[in-house]
């Protein structure tokens, strides 16, 4: 299913024409993802793209049409539990299936959440299941047109994939940080963390760090040991769908090297107004040419 979905898109693609890759590529393949494994009412797949910009936008972003951000924010984000409730009771009066929704409606430690509890699971699989890797589908664009040697060796050595893959996940690092409460008083580095404080775990900080990472600055698709990185997390919260993000990304490497022998950045990336993501909101792009 992803392979022809991607062979899809990618065919439509323009040729030398400018577009925007973010929209018409990954925002659109990781959205039929997405709302596949919800099983997600098809044509409405765009509302789940919506909620999850909505809901770790900036205040200060464009996205926001009133001068009460905060209420509108809270507005969509209630639009969107209540689009899932109809889901849920859909889901919790027939036999159980395998897609997500589903799964909590039928599961015993999720089946009796409230209707917040609902929302906030909701919004992490949203967030988590779609805007981390459509900003790694870009962001792995940008990075063989800023390190052009390393698409060469990925040309000539399609085997290097899953290792590219693994590097623009750690170079890209799709997610900045996570924030956690620290529940008693605690020694670290020299510094008392009190109870009640709050904590940010800067994962793109830790994939520069160069006393892990020889040239963490440097994206260098054939590293010794490419998935050692934070972006999926670590522990028990290591990110539960780390596999399926790496499979979209290197079947749209494989497709991607049977079509084009180029796909050129035309324009600087807009970025997405956000603490949290390290995203793109659009980059215009070219393809030349077909093989």
């Amino acid at each position: 299913l992803i392979r022809s979905r991607i062979q899809n898109t990618l065919d439509s693609l323009p040729i030398g024409k400018p577009f925007d890759w973010v929209d018409t590529v990954s925002i659109e393949l990781t959205t039929q993802m997405l709302a596949t494994l919800f099983d997600f009412p098809f044509e409405d797949r765009r509302k789940l793209t919506f909620w999850s910009d909505i809901a770790t936008a900036d205040l200060t972003s464009k996205l926001f049409k009133t001068e009460d951000p905060d209420t509108e924010r809270k507005m969509y984000l209630f639009e969107c539990v209540d689009y899932f409730t109809r889901l849920w009771n859909e889901r919790v009066n027939a036999e159980p299936k395998g897609d997500l929704i589903s799964m909590l409606a039928h599961g015993e430690a999720t089946r009796n959440m409230d209707r917040m509890e609902y929302l906030g699971n909701l919004i992490l699989l949203i967030v988590g299941g779609n805007d981390t890797t459509r900003n790694t589908m870009t962001g792995s664009v940008l990075a063989m047109n800023q390190f052009p040697d390393q698409f060469a060796k990925l040309k000539a050595n399609p085997d290097l994939i899953p290792s590219m893959v693994s590097e623009t996940i750690r170079w890209q690092t799709p997610l900045a940080y996570m924030r956690r409460t620290a529940l008693q008083d605690y020694e670290l580095g020299g510094k008392t963390i009190r109870k009640g404080d709050k904590v940010v775990m800067w994962y793109v900080s830790g994939n520069r760090d160069d006393e892990v990472i020889e040239n963490p600055n440097s994206y260098i698709i054939d590293r010794e040991r490419p998935r050692q990185h934070l972006s999926f997390g670590f522990g028990i919260h290591r990110c539960v769908g780390n596999r399926l993000a790496e499979l979209q990304l290197r079947i749209l490497w494989e497709e991607i090297l049977q079509r084009f022998p180029e796909i050129q950045v035309v324009s600087e990336p807009e970025r997405v107004y956000s603490s949290f993501v390290k995203g793109y909101e659009s980059m215009q792009v070219v393809i030349p040419s077909r093989l």
